[in-house]
């Protein structure tokens, strides 16, 4: 990526407790008004990462570069980035006006300032009802924008959210992730995100980071790190994959358990070499009969329905592999009598739509 875009830029960032390294070497460009998100499993390190851009933790090593400055030395009250927490931590006593208005208030700003950057950011964030209710009174999405919204007002160069939207149930989850995505598009501001919810990250960010062991492991848009992931982990962490172990077998085939299966990669291997072919479960289809349009197709034994609703996802034991392998099938496109459990089914997929991995 050109640095020259990036607004704030990560180079060589460690961070170690005692012998453990928390964080290992972590290099990142994030861009002027972006959603970036940093994606992992509990103790991948992304929130050590996020605490050392907001100022309350110390890099044991390497810089943080916001606008081209290095802010490393910088307390967090002199860093203009504000962290936004799950908790919220409104003020019980103040109105939702008062509340967006403190951290304004005590920079001794004049009120006409203040009164026009509070009413702006009530429009934005849609609370200009709601602004002299206190936060008891308020429902929990309510709340996060509040929070959001005092975060805003104070205009941050990036503002950063650990784990935002932990405390909701999932509908309201939901709806606050694109709520969440519009007030970062309306305010021009860069987003930094924290979560291990990987649907979450998907909805919301324009690019995310995957991290493991305090590494990144991969980093691009949603549909990237989804379409090519590149190693097992990513395409394990992200989504739901069909995982097959094999070996090279030529340029365009690998053989998984005695069978040969057609693929379409770039990766370079040697012939013999162990790999991975990752298929996911929607790309799977259900053939009523033997299909040339497919490349690749195996007979299978459903084991397992599962009823989702908008989607059914069938689990299938074939000979590629011990585990089942789920088959997503659109609810719009089935009658739920076609499938039972103990059915034999054939399955196929195009080539194009593996992946080939070799870590």
């Amino acid at each position: 990526m050109n640095n020259s875009s990036a607004v704030l830029i990560l180079d060589k960032v460690s961070k170690s407790y005692g012998n453990g390294l928390a964080v290992d070497e972590v290099s990142l460009s994030i861009r002027e008004n972006e959603f970036f998100a940093l994606l992992g499993p509990s103790g991948c390190g992304k929130t050590t990462l996020l605490r050392m851009l907001a100022g309350f933790e110390t890099p044991s090593s390497g810089c943080i570069y916001l606008d081209g400055t290095d802010i490393s030395p910088l307390p967090a009250n002199k860093r203009p980035l504000n962290l936004m927490f799950q908790s919220y931590a409104l003020f019980p006593n103040m109105s939702v006006r008062k509340n967006i208005a403190y951290g304004l208030e005590m920079e001794k700003l004049p009120a006409a300032e203040i009164r026009q950057r509070v009413d702006q950011v009530l429009a934005t964030a849609q609370l200009g009802e709601l602004a002299e209710r206190k936060p008891d009174q308020l429902s929990g999405g309510q709340r996060q924008r509040v929070a959001l919204a005092r975060a805003l007002v104070k205009r941050p160069r990036v503002l950063l959210l650990d784990e935002p939207l932990g405390a909701l149930d999932k509908k309201l989850r939901e709806k606050m992730q694109l709520e969440l995505k519009r007030l970062q598009h309306e305010s021009g501001i860069t987003f930094i995100i924290v979560t291990h919810d990987q649907e979450e990250a998907l909805v919301m960010s324009d690019r995310m980071a995957v991290l493991d062991g305090g590494k990144v492991c991969q980093i691009g848009s949603p549909a990237e790190l989804y379409e090519n992931p590149s190693s097992r982990f990513v395409a394990n962490f992200i989504g739901v994959s069909n995982l097959l172990e094999g070996v090279r077998q030529s340029t365009d085939r690998v053989t998984v358990n005695g069978l040969s299966l057609q693929v379409e990669s770039a990766v370079e291997a040697v012939l013999g070499e162990a790999l991975a072919v990752v298929v996911r479960p929607e790309r799977l289809q259900v053939l009523n009969e033997r299909s040339e349009a497919c490349d690749n197709q195996v007979e299978g034994q459903i084991v397992e329905i599962a009823y989702h609703g908008l989607d059914t996802n069938l689990h299938v034991q074939t000979l590629l592999c011990d585990k089942p392998l789920i088959v997503r099938v659109p609810s719009s496109q089935i009658e739920f009598s076609q499938f039972s459990q103990g059915a034999n089914i054939r399955l196929g997929w195009q080539a194009r739509h593996a992946r080939v991995l070799t870590r």
